[in-house]
């Protein structure tokens, strides 16, 4: 083939729609299923600049990727992230751009991001105890989070939803709170199952896991639900109440494996296209952007020449085991 082809197709035959792109390892919270307490990062040298990230939004795009999620670490914590939020929130054929952030900086960014093209935003909430709160994230203070989710909406944003990774013992008691708090406060809520990336010390994955049916069931005792077939090309499975706008959903890739239907693909920080989130298979884009300084066309043939390498599905296991090396941070959340 000596055109490049509109779209990227997989060898079973699923076109990548969705791009999730890492804007950097680091993060001003420690959240104990994402990263260890002492984490090591990347040097400086090893993570793509603010234009090699631009440049990656833009092949993808121009290869017929309808979504870009701006990812982490915490992504309001990379300089000049409203620089690169322009650049990609201006590429035409975009039809959603949005950003992964625990919500901490958006008191001083929300105004910023929304008039620069960021058009949603996915908030982390697994608490609504500071105490508790404080533990599961090692280092965050609740009230900052819920101050910034408030800018977020004063800011104009729309939809606006909060991802909570419930975990038996630590937070299940909450889900119902969490569902009071999103109805309150006007927006849609997924709830995670955990995912066995990285060797954390803080607690047993097999004694925490809590999966989407145990999760959904505690809802409906007071909220029945009504399943909808709405989408954001992720992986959420979306339900409706009866007496409410809010939104809630489920990602679940243990209990309701959603491989049939994956359309996404990650970049990290350090420019590894990761064609699946539960294997390692990956292509070295960082390599090929500086190997070829500005040639959007070597890179876009870099990511054609690596959908082969997309698997059918990940094997997840709830016993506890590590199944990746790579903790959620580095991975792009």
């Amino acid at each position: 083939m000596t055109t490049l082809p509109p779209e990227l197709i997989d060898d079973f035959g699923r076109r990548v729609r969705y791009v999730r792109i890492s804007v950097t390892d680091r993060c001003d919270f420690r959240c104990v299923y994402c990263m260890s307490e002492e984490m090591t990062f990347l040097p400086r040298a090893q993570v793509l600049t603010l234009e090699e990230l631009a440049l990656v939004a833009r092949a993808f795009v121009e290869l017929g990727v309808e979504k870009v999620r701006l990812t982490g670490g915490e992504p309001l914590v990379r300089r000049d992230i409203d620089t690169l939020v322009e650049q990609v929130g201006a590429l035409p054929g975009l039809r959603d751009f949005a950003m992964t952030t625990n919500g901490a900086g958006l008191g001083k960014h929300a105004e910023r991001l929304r008039q620069a093209g960021l058009k949603r935003l996915n908030i982390s909430l697994d608490s609504l105890d500071p105490e508790r709160f404080r533990a599961l994230t090692r280092t965050g203070d609740l009230e900052r989070v819920i101050d910034g989710i408030r800018a977020a909406r004063e800011a104009g944003f729309e939809r606006i939803k909060l991802n909570a990774v419930i975990l038996k013992g630590r937070n299940d008691d909450e889900v119902l709170d969490l569902v009071d708090f999103a109805r309150r406060e006007g927006l849609d809520i997924s709830f995670i199952e955990e995912m066995p990336l990285g060797d954390v010390s803080d607690h047993r994955r097999d004694e925490t896991f809590c999966s989407s049916d145990e999760v959904q069931a505690r809802i409906e005792r007071r909220y029945p639900l009504l399943p909808t077939t709405e989408s954001t090309l992720g992986p959420s499975r979306y339900f409706r109440m009866a007496d409410s706008e809010t939104r809630i959903g489920f990602i679940s890739p243990h209990s309701h494996n959603f491989c049939a239907t994956c359309n996404r693909v990650r970049v990290s920080v350090e420019g590894r296209l990761l064609l699946c989130l539960g294997n390692e298979h990956s292509v070295d884009l960082r390599h090929v952007l500086r190997a070829n300084p500005g040639d959007i066309d070597a890179l876009k043939w870099a990511i054609v020449n690596a959908m082969p390498l997309k698997p059918e599905r990940h094997h997840f296991t709830t016993d506890g085991d590590v199944q990746v090396v790579r903790f959620m941070n580095m991975t792009g959340g």
